[in-house]
């Protein structure tokens, strides 16, 4: 029989396996080893320090005597506190002074598991995990009442994980030391819902004036639906998102058979009816300002309550001095043109076009009659204080200053815009025109650089409202917002750049952490440096000769634009210095007439009243911009702006009548030849204020590509 032979190589590759195996044998028992020693002592720790962290948890028995402690302050940047958190209104109850109805309208709509989970629960948490990943952001909380019970009590208002696993903790030792009862009172009596109202005893006077046992099931709704972003739905401050947050409690609560279908119906068709906002809340120096900043707070991802109860210190831009001018010149102005009713109304923003940072914001004269931010939220057509888009539009196209145009009738399809008083000067330059505000030139331009040219420009500069695609648009005839109007001028004081306008500085932690501190200015170039000089140029005659000398400044530079619309509705004045931009609009709540008031009057003299207040605050330099000459020769004749009969004689002269502008001539009406105008005192729902009818064809609006500036 003959011996069979392993091959070498086959002998090698046996060997190498079985070393192999044996190594990695041992390799891997090491490893496991090594995992178990490390994980128990991992346990060890944690058990340890599981042990020494709730020995800490105050006693539950104590639970019954905490109250807020609220020491968040806002500050200007020059250190005044412009708004402190304080409960206005904490008033405890016991269990059997809360409404049955009430209490289950809080357990609908943040807990529904509430009477059946051991104080957290998990099949919630990977609920709204799954609801937040599917929406790409938070939509849904995860948190038990229990756990919030515990959060405002005993933890920080940091956002991690290990805060989480402290909150499921405690939460469990709560509902061991007490029960569901008692866990939901001290929920209600301690939960913030806003406008300083603590617990729902405190939420019904501060929103209803009234006690518990006086609400209605509609209240009681509304009340329950705060905790989550008692801000939001605030019903000073958006009472239809108010309502329809209210509705949607009274729907979970038909579903958990709380109440039946009638008694939901009668609830969701009950008008809200509120007391006036507290003046206890009201120890807030600039409150539509720090609204704006709340709204920031929120985009960095802090909450009202946390806020409201985290110690923090938040530094903001605001100029205390200018703001407090502000204040003042919005109601002593519409008071000497005798504009006192609550529905005649004044907004003024203001900041620095170099950095960004919000010296001044009042929304409105009288935060504690009308929250409705006049800043952001109201939308009104602009009047001539448009017409800077159209100029640069044109600017940029090429046409120059001094180039003349056609003072004269003028006609675009069935649209044929009138001068003021139907005064009109034939050849003009183009600059005269903008400064003496004439209508006909403005829709000389637009014809002549195009519609979508305009939009273009108005866009790159930072006007987002919609624009109508249509020529009367030159004349301002389309709604835009104070802040962005405001925003956009910045280009003209910045060489060109557009910087974002923002509110908060710094936000310290109670011991003292920065836990935010603004960026670098987000600024983009959108205009060429020679266009921001050439309208900045333009402007300048404005104040000097123009609609603006009302804003004239001793020893100042200042350039800007006066704006006022059909029949007085609303009147306008946006302008600048080196380092301040302001805007500042007057207008009626309802849309009404004012009387003859234009944007050369109360607006600029607003603005005059607050600038010499920012400037000694600010300071201003001049301008720095290679010089613009304005000859007024107009040597220069652009055939598309001028007809062929004006152009037999091309040279400019002045005249007397080109001095007369086309919005009436600055003069301030006294109380006694205007009355005061007496409106019910109301709280003022956000809305859209839409412009008197026009004379043009249906409008359609057109998407628009963004322009691409010139940057030479």
């Amino acid at each position: 029989m003959s011996k069979y032979v392993v091959p070498k190589r086959m002998k090698k590759y046996n060997t190498r396996v079985s070393r192999s195996y044996s190594e990695n044998e041992g390799s891997l028992f090491d490893t496991i080893k090594r995992l178990f020693i490390l994980g128990t002592a991992c346990l060890l720790a944690g058990l340890v320090a599981l042990k020494l962290y709730l020995a800490i948890i105050p006693p539950i028995a104590n639970l019954s005597d905490f109250k807020p402690n609220m020491v968040t302050k806002f500050l200007s940047a020059d250190g005044e506190v412009i708004k402190t958190f304080n409960a206005c209104t904490f008033s405890k109850v016991e269990a059997n002074q809360i409404p049955k109805e009430l209490k289950e309208a809080i357990v609908a709509t943040e807990d529904k598991n509430f009477y059946n989970h051991p104080g957290y629960d998990l099949c919630g948490v990977a609920r709204s995990m799954i609801e937040n990943t599917i929406a790409g952001h938070v939509v849904q909380g995860g948190s038990t009442i229990t756990q919030q019970l515990s959060r405002m009590l005993f933890l920080s208002n940091e956002q991690s994980y290990t805060r989480k696993i402290k909150e499921i903790i405690i939460a469990a030792q709560i509902e061991k030391s007490i029960n569901k009862d008692q866990i939901l009172t001290m929920y209600l009596n301690n939960v913030y819902l806003g406008s300083g109202a603590y617990g729902v005893e405190g939420a019904a006077q501060i929103y209803f004036a009234k006690h518990l046992d006086q609400l209605t099931l509609a209240e009681m709704a509304l009340i329950a639906g705060l905790p989550q972003a008692p801000s939001v739905y605030s019903p000073f401050n958006n009472p239809d998102l108010a309502i329809k947050r209210r509705n949607q409690v009274l729907q979970r609560m038909y579903r958990m058979k709380y109440i039946d279908k009638d008694m939901m119906d009668r609830a969701m068709a009950e008008k809200l009816h509120l007391t006036s906002m507290p003046q206890s809340y009201l120890l807030n120096k600039a409150p539509y300002f720090c609204d704006m900043v709340m709204r920031e707070l929120e985009k960095l991802g802090f909450t009202e309550q946390e806020i409201s109860q985290g110690g923090y210190k938040i530094v903001t831009t605001l100029d205390y001095k200018t703001q407090v001018k502000a204040n003042e010149a919005i109601v002593s102005e519409l008071n000497a043109y005798g504009l006192r009713g609550d529905k005649n109304q004044a907004a003024v923003f203001a900041f620095s076009p170099v950095d960004g940072r919000i010296l001044a914001y009042a929304g409105g004269k009288d935060y504690s009659k009308s929250q409705y931010d006049r800043v952001t939220q109201a939308v009104r057509p602009p009047g001539s204080a448009f017409k800077p888009f159209i100029y640069t539009a044109a600017v940029e196209k090429g046409v120059s200053p001094n180039d003349l145009i056609d003072d004269k009738p003028f006609t675009a399809g069935t649209w044929t815009p009138h001068n003021y008083g139907n005064r009109y000067r034939g050849q003009i330059p183009v600059y005269k025109a903008l400064m003496i505000s004439s209508n006909v030139c403005a829709a000389r331009l637009i014809q002549y650089v195009g519609v979508r040219a305009v939009i273009q420009i108005a866009r790159i500069m930072g006007i987002t409202t919609p624009l109508e695609y249509d020529y009367t648009i030159a004349l301002g005839s389309n709604g835009v917002k104070l802040y962005e109007l405001t925003r956009a001028y910045g280009i003209y004081a910045n060489g060109g750049f557009k910087v974002e306008p923002y509110g908060i500085e710094r936000i310290e932690s109670s011991r003292g952490k920065v836990l935010y501190s603004a960026s670098r200015p987000r600024i983009t170039k959108v205009l060429s440096s020679d266009t921001a000089a050439t309208m900045t140029a333009m402007l300048r005659t404005v104040i000097e000769h123009g609609t603006g000398k009302a804003c004239q400044l001793d020893n100042m530079p200042v350039a800007g634009k006066t704006g006022t619309t059909d029949d007085y509705k609303d009147a306008w004045f946006v302008g600048y210095t080196p380092s301040v931009v302001m805007g500042v609009w007057v207008g009626n709540d309802d849309n009404t007439k004012m009387g003859g008031l234009t944007g050369g009057t109360v607006p600029a003299l607003i603005w005059r009243d607050i600038m010499r207040v920012a400037a000694e605050s600010i300071g201003s330099d001049d301008f720095q911009y290679p010089e613009i000459s304005l000859d007024g020769s107009g040597k220069k004749s652009n055939p598309k702006l001028t007809s062929s009969d004006s152009r037999k004689n091309s040279v400019y002269k002045d005249s007397p009548v080109d001095n007369q502008i086309d919005e009436v001539p600055m003069t301030v009406v006294t109380p006694q030849q205007n009355k005061p105008i007496e409106v019910p005192q109301t709280t003022v729902p956000a809305k859209t204020y839409t412009q008197a009818p026009l004379p043009t064809q249906p409008v359609q609006q057109v998407p628009l590509p963004m322009a691409t500036p010139n940057m030479n």
